[in-house]
C-alpha cells in the first residue's frame, strides 16, 4: 500500500426533502449575498429553481444562468464580474458536474487580481490564493464534483481544456437528492453512469499494490453500476436505482479510492482534447479512449485487467484471455448504455486528429503519463488513431 493523505471537509446531505436545511447551512457559513449559479434552465422546468428561491427568501439572491455542459471560461468570467459588482459572499451551484466545476473556478477567480486563465494555464507564479465559499445542489450524478476539489474548464476559442483544484475548492456542503435523476434525459443519465465507471477504473485498472480494501471498494462501485446501469436509464423514477447511482458517482471521486493506490488518468487527459476539438460529451470521450488505451497498455495492466474480468464480469479462461475479454466486456457495457465508442461515430472531421492531439501533449511537455509514466506523445498518437 502506498503512502497517502486524505482530506474531505464537504458535508453531504443525501436524500429527498432536505432543501429546508439550506438556509441553516448558508447561515453557518456566513452567507448573506448569494450567487445562484445554474445551467441552461432545466431546473426552472423541474420546479427546483422556484423551490430554492423560496428557501432563500432571507438572503440577497443574484441568479446566474447559462453555465455550459463543458463550462466555458468566457461565460464564467461574466459570473466573476457579476460577483464582484454584487459583493457576493457565497455561491450556490445548482446542477451537475459542469456547473459545480464552473463555480469552483468562479470562486477562485473573483478575489484573484490577475488574469485567471494564467492560473489554469499554470503560468509561473500564478495561483489562486483565496476563494469565495460555495455549496452545491446536485441534479446530475456523474462527476463527483460535489465531493471533491477538482474542476475542468473549457476555452473553445483556444481549443483547450484545463484542470484546476486545491483545498480551497471543496464545497462547504452538497445536497444530493436522487429524485432529481427522474428529471434527466436518458443521454445525461447514460453519461453519468460512464463517468462514474471511468472515474473508478482510472483508480483501479493500474497494478496491484496490496491495498485490498480500496480494490474491493472500487469493485463494489463497478459491480453496482453494471447491475443498475441499464435499469436506471429505463426507470429513472425508481428511487432505489437512482440513489445507488448517485451515491456511486459521489463515492467514485470523493478521494477515497485513490488512497494508497497508483492512479492513471491518461484516458481523461486524452479525452479532454476530444471535447476541446469536437465538443463531444466528456463521458463519451472516456468511452472512446479507454478500451484502446487498455489495449495499448495491455502488458502493464494485464494483472489488474484479469482481476477485473474475474470479479466484475465473471469471465473464465487463461489469465491473458480473461484480460482481453474484460476490455471487450467494458466496451459492450458502454454500448448497452447507448454510448458509441469511436471518434468517427461523432464527427466526420477526424483526419489527422491523432497528430493534433500528440502535438498538444508535446507542446505542454506532458511526456510521461499513466500509472507507470509509460504513456508518451507517440503512444497517445497511436491510441487516438486506434480509436478513430
Amino acid at each position: 500500500m502506498l503512502n497517502f493523505e486524505y482530506y474531505n471537509p464537504t458535508r453531504i446531505v443525501f436524500g429527498q426533502n432536505q432543501l429546508e436545511r439550506i438556509p441553516i447551512l448558508l447561515k453557518e457559513n456566513g452567507a448573506k449575498r448569494v450567487l445562484l449559479a445554474y445551467g441552461q434552465g432545466s431546473i426552472i422546468k423541474s420546479g427546483l429553481y422556484q423551490n430554492l428561491l423560496d428557501q432563500l427568501s432571507d438572503f440577497h439572491v443574484v441568479p446566474f444562468q447559462g453555465i455550459e455542459a463543458n463550462p466555458e471560461f468566457t461565460t464564467l468570467m461574466k459570473a466573476v464580474v457579476l460577483c464582484r459588482a454584487e459583493n457576493i459572499d457565497f455561491i450556490l451551484a445548482v446542477g451537475g458536474g459542469s456547473v459545480i466545476d464552473g463555480v469552483k473556478f468562479i470562486s477562485g477567480a473573483v478575489p484573484y487580481s490577475g488574469d485567471p486563465w494564467d492560473v489554469l494555464d499554470t503560468k509561473e507564479g500564478c495561483v489562486f490564493k483565496d476563494a469565495i465559499p460555495f455549496g452545491t445542489v446536485l441534479t446530475l450524478p456523474a462527476t463527483g464534483s460535489e465531493a471533491n476539489s477538482g474542476a475542468v474548464i473549457n476555452r473553445s476559442e483556444l481549443e483547450q481544456k484545463r484542470v484546476m483544484g486545491g483545498p480551497m475548492f471543496f464545497p462547504k456542503f452538497s445536497f444530493c437528492d436522487p429524485t432529481q435523476v427522474a428529471t434527466l434525459p436518458k443521454r445525461q443519465i447514460a453519461n453519468g453512469i460512464v463517468d462514474a465507471y471511468m472515474h473508478t477504473l482510472e483508480q483501479y485498472l493500474t497494478y496491484p499494490t496490496g491495498n485490498l480494501l480500496q480494490e474491493r471498494q472500487a469493485e463494489a462501485i463497478l459491480a453496482t453500476l453494471v447491475e443498475i446501469g441499464p435499469k436506471v436509464i429505463e426507470a429513472p423514477e425508481n428511487y432505489e436505482l437512482a440513489s445507488n447511482l448517485m451515491w456511486c458517482a459521489t463515492h467514485a471521486l470523493n478521494g477515497v479510492l485513490r488512497c494508497g493506490v497508483p492512479t492513471d488518468w491518461a484516458t481523461h487527459m486524452i479525452g479532454h482534447e476530444l471535447t476541446a476539438f469536437y465538443g463531444i460529451d466528456h463521458a463519451r470521450t472516456l468511452a472512446i479512449i479507454a478500451p484502446r488505451l487498455y489495449e495499448a497498455m495491455f502488458d502493464g495492466k494485464q494483472e489488474k485487467l484479469t482481476q477485473y474480468g474475474k470479479r466484475i464480469w465473471n469471465l473464465t479462461g487463461t489469465d491473458i484471455e480473461i484480460a482481453h475479454k474484460a476490455i471487450q466486456a467494458t466496451e459492450t457495457f458502454f454500448h448497452a448504455l447507448g454510448i458509441d465508442t469511436r471518434i468517427s461515430d461523432y464527427t466526420e472531421d477526424y483526419t489527422g486528429v491523432e497528430t493534433r492531439i500528440r502535438a498538444v501533449f508535446e507542446k505542454r511537455g506532458w511526456t510521461a503519463m499513466g500509472e507507470r509514466q509509460a504513456i508518451d506523445p507517440s503512444r497517445i498518437e497511436a491510441i487516438v488513431a486506434a480509436a478513430i
